[in-house]
Formats: structure tokens, sequence, C-alpha cells
């Protein structure tokens, strides 16, 4: 086995080599994305930085030291990852007016004949609900297309 990997291996790998390797599993995660290539990069990096501190370290060893690595990152981030809380938040992703209901706005303008105008961030929605002056008080219950539905917020 040591003879085959001395066949392989150049004669004295250095610190930079680990590194080089790392940056080539770094655009592999990137062509090949699922988080697999990446704690093998970071493996290489640590093996590499190890290297640059210990510098007469064996090839075998490099290789020995480089395999264990990438086995704990790997193990350590599927742990980490099980242990993270899942997103409840469902995307309001082309549904931007999503995210105003259930939230209480201050009318600017009066709304009449059961229609009116609400400006929120850069956008003018438009309203329906029960006729009331401006500076009321309403609470977005129903996002309909393009128009919101409403009730006054009793205060």
């Amino acid at each position: 086995m040591s003879e085959l990997i001395n066949q392989l291996l150049p004669e004295k790998i250095l610190f930079w080599h680990w590194w080089a390797g790392a940056v080539g599993l770094l655009l592999l995660e990137a062509l090949l994305p699922g988080a697999f290539f990446l704690w093998m990069a970071i493996a290489a990096s640590i093996v590499g930085a190890l290297l640059l501190l210990m510098p007469d370290l064996g090839g075998e060893l490099q290789i020995m030291l480089f395999s264990v690595t990438s086995v704990i990152t790997i193990i350590g981030a599927m742990q980490w990852r099980k242990g993270r809380p899942k997103q409840e938040q469902t995307s309001t992703l082309n549904r931007r007016g999503q995210q105003f209901v259930g939230e209480t706005f201050v009318l600017t303008e009066a709304v009449v004949a059961g229609r009116g105008k609400l400006i929120l961030d850069d956008t003018r929605w438009g309203i329906t609900g029960p006729d009331c002056p401006a500076g009321s008080r309403i609470l977005i219950t129903e996002l309909n297309g393009g128009s919101m539905k409403f009730e006054l917020v009793p205060e």
C-alpha cells in the first residue's frame, strides 16, 4: 500500500499542495453543490496548515490526517445540520403582499364606498372594507390578487 502511495504522490508534498487541493475541492462544491466537498476542502486546509507548522510530516501521515479530518468534518456537519431547527416560515417570494396580512396600519386616505388606497413600502395597494376616515387603524385580513381586505381596529 505504501508503495502505491509513494508512486502517486510527488517526492515532497508541501503545504500549498493541500491548499491548492482545497481550492479545487471548493470549485467542485461550486459545480456540484451538496455541501460535501466543502468539508473535504476544510480538511485539506487543516492538513496544509499542520504541514506549514510541522514540515516533517510524511506523505502517508498526511493522507491519513486528511482522511480522518474529512470524516470528522463531514460527520460534524451532518450532526450540526440535524440539530438546527427547521424553518417553519413559508416564503412570500412572488407574493409580496402576503407579508402584510395580520399587520395593523393607519390609513392616510379615507375609504369610500368600500374601496381605498394604502401605501406600504413603495407600493400603492388597493384595499377593500368598511368605509372609514383617514387616520383610522386597520388590520389587513386577506390578500386577494392586488387588493387587500381589512377590518377596522377598535380604539
